[in-house]
């Protein structure tokens, strides 16, 4: 593979899942990892690729120049994600085998599944594109992809049939994202087509998770889906806010800080 070729790939890699590992992409392409770094340097000096331990995550988009309410995916991969991998490492050390799992749209979400182990025997429902790309050729790993009409913001899935059909199912665990958290005004999400979802998996599962880094709590967004209440277990990072800790314990709800 050209150079050229290995740059476009690294870039669509990157636009879909926020971050790149260096190791991973010198085994699926095929050439040393120091031909990776320089094909990541590269990137970075065109300002699509911020360097990071081991890989490279997409350059971060300034705010000003995303409308409020206009989330971006690959924009919201780059953000605290460092955060959201030790979120999802806590996470998957919940999972059990022969758990039936569900797994929300959102950029904290991906990062769950390079930690689960593929010899896990496993059912997974997923309703994104990135997930589905990700998961496909796991051997171990019963996969349930729901389809509907297609979100490129998000790389979400979503459609009333879909509703219908997550709410026959019974799920373990739910790994539900957000963004924003806030005491009076709930969990809410970027985008109103994302709440029957997430509501569908919600009512389905026997223990919601939470998945959550600190900058979202305070936080409004426009659609509503939830309470914090309606949670079992809510996993976050340790830069959370004490009247947040306070608040979660108060509801009755498990707290991990990582």
């Amino acid at each position: 593979m050209k150079k050229s070729e290995r740059l476009n790939y690294i870039t669509n890699i990157l636009s879909l899942q926020g971050m790149v590992r260096i190791r991973d992409l010198s085994q699926k392409l095929r050439v040393s990892e120091m031909t990776i770094r320089r094909d990541l340097d590269s990137l970075v000096q065109v300002n699509i690729a911020d360097l990071i331990p081991g890989g490279a995550i997409l350059k971060k988009i300034p705010s000003s120049d995303l409308g409020e309410e206009n989330y971006l995916f690959s924009a919201a991969g780059s953000k605290m994600i460092q955060e959201k991998i030790k979120i999802c490492r806590k996470a998957i050390s919940l999972v059990e085998i022969n758990d039936t799992i569900a797994i929300d749209t959102g950029t904290t979400t991906e990062q769950l599944l390079q930690f689960i182990p593929s010899r896990l025997p496993l059912t997974i429902i997923c309703f994104t594109l990135n997930i589905l790309l990700k998961i496909h050729e796991k051997e171990n790993w019963e996969i349930i992809f729901t389809g509907g009409r297609f979100h490129r913001n998000t790389l979400m899935f979503e459609s009333p049939e879909v509703v219908e059909l997550i709410k026959k199912m019974r799920i373990n665990k739910a790994f539900i994202s957000a963004a924003g958290i806030d005491e009076k005004l709930g969990v809410t999400c970027a985008n109103h087509y994302e709440v029957e979802t997430k509501r569908a998996v919600m009512q389905s599962s026997d223990t919601k998770i939470l998945l959550s880094d600190s900058s979202k709590f305070g936080k409004v967004k426009i659609a509503y889906f939830a309470d914090l209440k309606d949670f079992d277990l809510v996993i976050t990072d340790t830069g959370l806010d004490p009247y947040y800790q306070d608040m979660i314990k108060d509801l009755g709800l498990k707290l991990f800080l990582v």
